[in-house]
């Protein structure tokens, strides 16, 4: 498995672990380096301390204390040292097993008292949370001494460890708030590119963030703009193109209409109708959705709208299937929805003697199907129908005219709203025509 699918999938998980990573692993090795040596140093500094002390108070005692020593030595341990002694003569060192793992701590403690202690002697370091305690064996009785916890186990070291804890989750809401910052520009810079890519205006878009993002969106809105002004050239040069190309086909029809009646005028006449159709087709192309603005609709309904038209004026030849229940609904432009569907619909009616529709929901996208049982297109040539200004002679005939764009303007309508159209074999034997509109 590649490193990569674990990785996050967003900008803002792969920033957030670029901070959060380093951080955590400074944090770790503080912890397991500098905080383990702190606390062996500490401890063994506290354990030969605590040792030295008792070794001290033992040695003043002596062997075999008597009163006036142990009430000395008592007031000096409780004085200087915090200690509670008490002595119990003719008492006997009752030596318990350990039935615990031993802490560190009280590793080091036993080896410092080993080490300085020779008298027999017992430790009990959990029966009390708030104190030790220390057993010695004197020559006549057992001296025992009770000392503060604290006096061999660090407090500082829960200190350091909360310290750590906390500075790092501070950090951490710290980074996140910053990260949150500098990735909202570019949500709302991705947000404004998809809806320039549906052919949307974009409103109320501004240059924020850090210099690399205010480099893209100067860059973007440059885009834009050169979209918006090659749209407009080309609509008003092939606008002003049929302009001047209707002037001389009026005229032409004029003379044809003062002319006497023959075959050549009637030949002539059919050619003007043709260039006047090839025309009006040119503009639709060029011209696209215009300026119709997105609504929030039904397809479903509009698809049904569609068929019911067609099922008055074709009955039986085209049959519509869909689940039921609600279909979402979806931003687009209605009417440019209904003639690009009008237009594949009659597509396929008019080289076939059925056609049927499906409409599925499919993840986040609503797939139509559209097949006929027409003569179909080559695989090899799904490609080139949707090219514009393209008529597959072989698969379509000549004698029903067209300029080869339905299919393009229709694919055109749909990019422009974010989906995709492709053509392909349909089970009913002619062509397939798959349009997927995302939700």
């Amino acid at each position: 498995m590649r490193l990569r699918a674990y990785l996050p999938k967003t900008l803002f998980g792969r920033m957030l672990a670029i901070i959060l990573v380093p951080m955590i692993l400074v944090q770790v090795m503080t912890v397991f380096v500098f905080y383990e040596r702190h606390w062996d140093t500490v401890t063994r500094y506290m354990a030969s301390s605590l040792a030295s002390e008792i070794n001290l108070l033992v040695d003043e005692i002596g062997a075999t204390p008597d009163e006036d020593a142990l009430k000395r030595v008592s007031q000096k341990a409780g004085h200087y040292f915090n200690f509670k002694l008490t002595y119990k003569p003719d008492a006997i060192l009752a030596k318990t097993p350990t039935i615990h793992s031993p802490s560190f701590a009280e590793t080091v403690f036993t080896a410092s008292l080993e080490a300085r202690l020779d008298y027999p002697w017992t430790i009990d370091l959990v029966s009390h949370e708030d104190l030790i305690f220390i057993n010695i064996q004197l020559g006549e009785g057992v001296l025992h001494i009770a000392a503060g916890r604290k006096r061999l186990f660090s407090s500082t070291s829960w200190t350091f460890l909360g310290w750590t804890i906390s500075t790092s989750i501070l950090l951490f809401f710290i980074a996140l708030l910053f990260l949150r910052g500098q990735v909202r520009p570019i949500h709302r810079l991705t947000s404004a590119a998809r809806q320039l890519g549906l052919g949307r205006e974009v409103e109320n878009f501004h240059l924020e963030g850090a210099k690399e993002i205010r480099l893209a969106g100067r860059a973007f809105q440059a885009m834009r703009h050169r979209i918006d002004r090659q749209m407009k050239e080309r609509t008003s040069m092939l606008a002003g193109v049929s302009h001047d190309l209707r002037t001389p086909l009026t005229r032409m029809r004029l003379h044809t209409a003062l002319a006497a009646p023959s075959s050549d005028i009637q030949a002539i006449d059919q050619d003007i109708e043709e260039m006047e159709n090839m025309i009006d087709g040119y503009l639709s192309f060029a011209r696209g959705e215009g300026a119709e603005r997105a609504t929030q609709a039904n397809f479903d309904k509009i698809l049904r709208q569609i068929v019911d038209s067609y099922q008055a004026a074709h009955p039986g030849k085209l049959r519509l299937i869909m689940p039921a229940g609600n279909f979402p609904q979806m931003e687009m432009r209605v009417q440019s929805i209904r003639r690009a569907v009008d237009n594949l619909i009659s597509n396929a009616l008019r080289y076939a003697n059925s056609a049927e529709l499906r409409l599925k929901i499919i993840d986040d996208e609503m797939v139509l199907f559209i097949d006929d049982d027409g003569p179909g297109i080559a695989p090899e040539k799904h490609q080139d129908a949707i090219k514009p200004f393209i008529r597959l002679e072989e698969s379509r005939n000549k004698a029903t005219g067209g300029t080869g764009l339905g299919l393009s303007i229709a694919s055109d309508v749909i990019l422009s709203h974010g989906g995709n159209m492709t053509l392909h074999t349909s089970p009913l034997g002619g062509l397939r025509v798959m349009v997927k509109l995302p939700i």
